[in-house]
């Protein structure tokens, strides 16, 4: 039995490198270049705790606007499928969300030094923080549409592939993205931490410029773009772009409940899009993905703590940004080993099973987070066991970190199989808008909870409550929707 499980086991490892080809390497290294993206993830949290005037409150605001991008992804999706830029639709994308990319970088840059001075420090940030969140969005579609195309389709002798091995690569594709992803952001979460430490915010900025040329050099390693075509469905273009213009004003206008007004605008013209484009579907399969989808929301949607977490990490333990980039690295390390060892395990299992026991695991190993915010009881831990903060703030990243890569493994693998012919970008925006507006609804949760336990910079009174409250709502929301839905799915 020892020796079948270790050989199950090492095939397990071995199988995401057998997979690989190197035809897939231009949108893995886009999924590389998002993930390293994190390199200036200290350096910000820092530098808006020390010079920015923004609340936990108002930054978990930001997050809802900074998410529409992901959540309008249709509008992404059309163009990269029907509209060519200088002759390009998959290139030429990559190209544009790198340069937006290099330009929130820029902006961050001449914020943190001081030297540009046409708009406050916070100003500044909120623009880069949504020029950032576009040339993501752009990019992400581009290497999603093509992480369905470098898959062989015919046998060297022209006959077509059995459909179950084509499924079996187009689920490994999916794998290879969230291993190279968090691979990106393992090479720089020490590094990011060590910089910010040892240089100016700014420099680190500056530094961070080589990720988006990461996203170039795959674009550039692209052979020909898709040649598959169709005309463009105006519906959802256009309704994208007037929902886009439309969800901007309410941003500049400062509309009272602005964002909740989006998110269920958002809602709802989703759902249209996604009824019209799977309508050609077996209604079962459009079915088992309507319920599985229902299940991956509620897992999603569940409210954060909030930056003020980690203030009161920094303030009250002194956690600098070397530490930080230590726990960036011990997380990103165990989420990678554990996304790279039971990727294959993941992927075969059901996926109710998959998200009921990831929910579990989270709510009991985010126990740690409990002791560090009541200060008595960390006091007599350390008193009774000499385990000191950093110690516990190393186990509880440790163990929490993969929950959340592993859900994503069976989603996307759902969504790449029942990918429609010549829809394949906008399938899997609008499939995607549909998973981040999730994580809006979470934002939006965040944001309450905020209000509800105000915390603010030196004063944590409130922080327990906050930190009980998102651990019941997290546990609650999926594993209702999970013994609500499984039926449907499994």
């Amino acid at each position: 039995m020892t020796a079948s499980f270790r050989e199950r086991f090492e095939e397990t490892v071995r199988a995401p490198i057998r997979a690989f080809r190197w035809s897939y390497l231009p949108p893995l290294m886009v999924y590389f270049a998002a993930g390293a993206l994190g390199l200036t993830a200290v350096a910000t949290s820092f530098w808006v705790k020390r010079d920015l005037s923004l609340t936990p409150a108002a930054l978990a605001g930001l997050a809802v606007w900074a998410g529409l991008p992901a959540i309008m992804k249709m509008v992404f999706g059309e163009m990269v499928d029907t509209v060519r830029i200088l002759g390009s639709n998959r290139r030429i994308y990559i190209f544009i969300g790198a340069g937006l990319g290099a330009c929130s970088l820029l902006l961050l840059a001449g914020a943190s030094a001081g030297t540009l001075r046409f708009a406050s420090p916070n100003s500044l940030y909120i623009i880069a923080t949504l020029l950032a969140a576009i040339g993501v969005v752009v990019q992400d579609v581009a290497a999603d549409a093509m992480t369905t195309e470098v898959i062989e389709r015919t046998n060297a002798d022209g006959t077509p592939r059995l459909k179950a091995d084509i499924d079996a690569d187009l689920t490994m594709v999916q794998v290879l993205g969230r291993l190279f992803l968090l691979t990106g952001a393992l090479s720089v979460a020490y590094l990011g931490g060590w910089l910010a430490k040892m240089l100016p915010y700014s420099t680190v900025y500056l530094i961070a410029l080589v990720v988006p040329l990461i996203s170039v050099a795959g674009a550039l390693l692209v052979k020909t773009d898709s040649i598959e075509t169709r005309n463009t469905d105006w519906v959802i273009l256009g309704g994208g772009i007037a929902f886009g213009l439309g969800v901007l004003a309410l941003g500049v206008m400062d509309v009272p409940f602005g964002q909740e007004v989006t998110f269920l605008v958002s809602l709802g013209v989703i759902t249209y899009m996604l009824r019209r484009i799977s309508v050609d579907m077996p209604a079962a399969a459009r079915d088992r993905i309507f319920y599985a989808a229902l299940i991956i929301f509620f897992f999603r949607a569940f409210p954060s703590v909030g930056d003020g977490y980690r203030w009161f990490l920094i303030d009250t333990y002194k956690f600098d940004e070397l530490f930080f980039g230590t726990l960036d690295t011990i997380g990103t390390l165990l989420t990678l080993m554990a996304a790279w060892a039971l990727a294959g395990i993941i992927s075969r299992a059901k996926i109710t099973d998959v998200l009921l026991w990831l929910t579990i695991f989270a709510t009991v190993l985010s126990l740690p987070s409990l002791i560090l915010v009541f200060d008595d009881a960390m006091t007599g831990l350390t008193r009774a066991t000499g385990i000191g903060p950093r110690s516990v703030a190393i186990v509880d990243t440790a163990v929490q970190s993969p929950i959340f890569q592993l859900s994503m493994i069976p989603m996307l693998s759902l969504i790449a199989i029942n990918a429609p012919p010549k829809k394949r970008a906008i399938w899997f925006a609008l499939m995607a808008s549909f998973m981040n507006l999730a994580l809006t609804a979470g934002d939006l949760m965040t944001k309450y909870m905020n209000h509800l336990f105000v915390v603010e910079r030196g004063n944590y009174a409130a922080l327990p409550g906050l930190v009980i409250a998102v651990l019941v709502i997290s546990f609650v929301l999926p594993v209702a929707a999970v013994l609500q839905w499984r039926r449907h799915v499994d």
